[in-house]
């Protein structure tokens, strides 16, 4: 799933940090998104506390939704530049082409990563079976060497790492022992972690990341700090243990997303990652125009053959410095 919104706010990576705390705790804010079939997701990256979290820059929070009473997820095929896309669901299934010639699917507990690169397009649709969709979408930004790479797909499906009241799968990077074979551009760290009742645990984790703790199902406590669902904490670089613990009296779900700090200007727009606002305009002229640098999604079949960009703010988009800390 992409940011499909019919009037995209200027999305701008970074702006100055919150004081300094142990932990800063984010709260979505609902997005409807655009498309043949409205959608709502929990939106917690980005926003001014906190743009990114290493390079991890955006991240969308979904369901669990019926997709009987939604319609569940048509997402018409629509462009990305600088980004990749790292798909994860907990319960459902959705379709996915792409202009590579990828026809894959996106099931629980597997990762599928799209890099956007130079440019590509892309279509998700939720498969007939889907009676409830739950998962995230989240964005990696990509470094300026690497900008504009070529297009590429990647599929992995994580083994269940157990864990003291816990279990683990790794999808990108290293924790508990177990380390993701996907490479990325810039150090990061992508897990799903559920614990049982009760639970407590400590994990050793790399100092120079920063983290951020996604809550799912559940209620758990993060060095200290209890989230509510949706929520997503934020932890500064410097320690190298994480401590979670569930106090409830059923599972708690997690995503952790870590990474070295990105310190690179960066500017989001609808779907493009740019560096600046002549370049986000290139991009959805090209779009537009039905450039070769977006190439071609084959055997979509959704009511619409595409979706057209917004028009752009009347501002110039301004790119701002990721926050350090």
């Amino acid at each position: 799933m992409s940011n499909v919104e019919a009037d995209p706010a200027e999305l701008v990576c970074g702006d100055p940090p919150a004081p300094a705390r142990t932990v800063t705790v984010l709260t979505p804010r609902d997005v409807p998104l655009g498309g043949p079939r409205a959608m709502r997701v929990r939106r917690t990256l980005p926003q001014r506390q906190r743009s990114l979290i290493g390079a991890w820059c955006f991240a969308d929070h979904y369901g669990p939704e019926d997709v009987a009473a939604t319609g569940g997820m048509d997402v018409a095929p629509h462009p990305h530049t600088g980004l990749q896309t790292a798909s994860w669901l907990f319960t459902g299934e959705v379709e996915h082409r792409d202009s590579l010639g990828t026809h894959a699917f996106v099931r629980p507990g597997e990762l599928n990563l799209m890099t956007g690169g130079h440019g590509i397009a892309h279509s998700e649709v939720s498969t007939p079976d889907t009676t409830t969709l739950h998962g995230v979408q989240l964005w990696i930004a990509l470094p300026d060497e690497h900008r504009h790479t070529a297009r590429d797909f990647r599929h992995y499906a994580p083994p269940l790492v157990e864990a003291p009241g816990a279990t683990i799968r790794v999808f990108l990077g290293s924790l508990a022992g177990s380390t993701s074979p996907v490479p990325t551009f810039t150090p990061l760290l992508g897990a799903e972690l559920t614990l049982a009742p009760g639970a407590r645990l400590e994990l050793d984790v790399d100092p120079a990341f920063e983290h951020g703790v996604l809550q799912d199902i559940g209620g758990v406590t993060v060095a200290g700090t209890t989230l509510a669902g949706g929520e997503l904490a934020y932890l500064a670089p410097g320690s190298p243990t994480l401590e979670l613990v569930n106090d409830g009296t059923g599972p708690a779900r997690v995503l952790l997303l870590g990474g070295t700090p990105f310190a690179e200007e960066i500017v989001m727009w609808w779907n493009f990652v740019g560096r600046t606002h002549d370049e986000i305009a290139a991009y959805r002229e090209a779009w537009q125009a039905g450039s070769d640098q977006f190439g071609r999604v084959e055997g979509y079949r959704g009511a619409v053959s595409w979706l057209p960009a917004p028009e752009l703010p009347h501002a110039r988009i301004k790119p701002r410095r990721n926050p350090t800390a």
